[in-house]
């Protein structure tokens, strides 16, 4: 009976766990997946030791160790990306190549594709990484793999790029405002206003606050199509 409660107990803790987890990004994702299923495995060894099943938990608990330590279980590796031996997890968009080492934390980033491919991400200065963030605007991945060295490396970048959106560079001319929003929605000039509130939504998916994008960017987003709805005629 009691073997039963605690698969029914297990059963509904993953359930729950998965909601969670397929919300997270494949950093996150990796480290969870180890430290969960290695301190569950754990947790299940000090029962089996309660209870005098000796001889399970030696396996479960050379399990955890295994997953605690190396972040692998036998040939299997544990976390999102690929893992190498070095004990690090990888991913990979159109215009990044990024790099997580589990042991310190630490992420790297090289740029693969675009006017800055070639470069570390930490060669970047700060206009050089707004130019970034507007060439890669139309590819939800790419984005979602920048935030992520951004949170890693440059703390507080969200706020200090929100502050400082409108106060750096000479302003810009009408021509120049209206290209930048073409280029933000992946739109060719000339275009529809279904054209432009359809390239809206698909890219709001992926940049929308509420689905692990930021505010920034949803603000970009939307002024893109504001503008290009005025240009088209139809402002609704």
């Amino acid at each position: 009976m009691g073997y039963v409660l605690l698969g029914l107990v297990a059963v509904l803790a993953a359930a729950g766990g998965w909601r969670v987890y397929s919300g997270l990004r494949p950093a996150a994702r990796a480290g969870l997946l180890r430290w969960g299923l290695g301190g569950g495995a754990a947790l299940l060894t000090i029962g089996l030791v309660f209870v005098r099943r000796i001889d399970v938990a030696t396996f479960t608990g050379a399990a955890a160790f295994s997953i605690l330590r190396y972040g692998r279980l036998g040939p299997f590796t544990l976390g999102g990306g690929d893992v190498s031996a070095e004990n690090v997890s990888k991913a990979r968009s159109r215009y990044f190549a990024l790099t997580l080492d589990h042991d310190s934390g630490a992420v790297s980033g090289r740029i693969v594709a675009g006017q800055f491919a070639g470069r570390d991400l930490t060669e970047l200065g700060e206009m050089e990484t707004r130019a970034l963030f507007q060439e890669i605007a139309a590819d939800a991945d790419s984005i979602a793999l920048l935030e992520s060295w951004l949170d890693a490396n440059r703390a507080g970048w969200r706020e200090y790029f929100e502050e400082t959106a409108g106060a750096s560079g000479a302003p810009k001319s009408e021509a120049d405002q209206t290209a930048e929003a073409y280029a933000v929605l992946g739109l060719r000039p000339g275009a529809t206003a279904d054209e432009i509130r359809k390239a809206h939504r698909e890219l709001m998916k992926g940049v929308h606050p509420d689905h692990g994008g930021s505010s920034y960017l949803a603000a970009k987003v939307n002024e893109a199509r504001d503008r290009l709805l005025r240009l088209a005629g139809d402002g609704s």
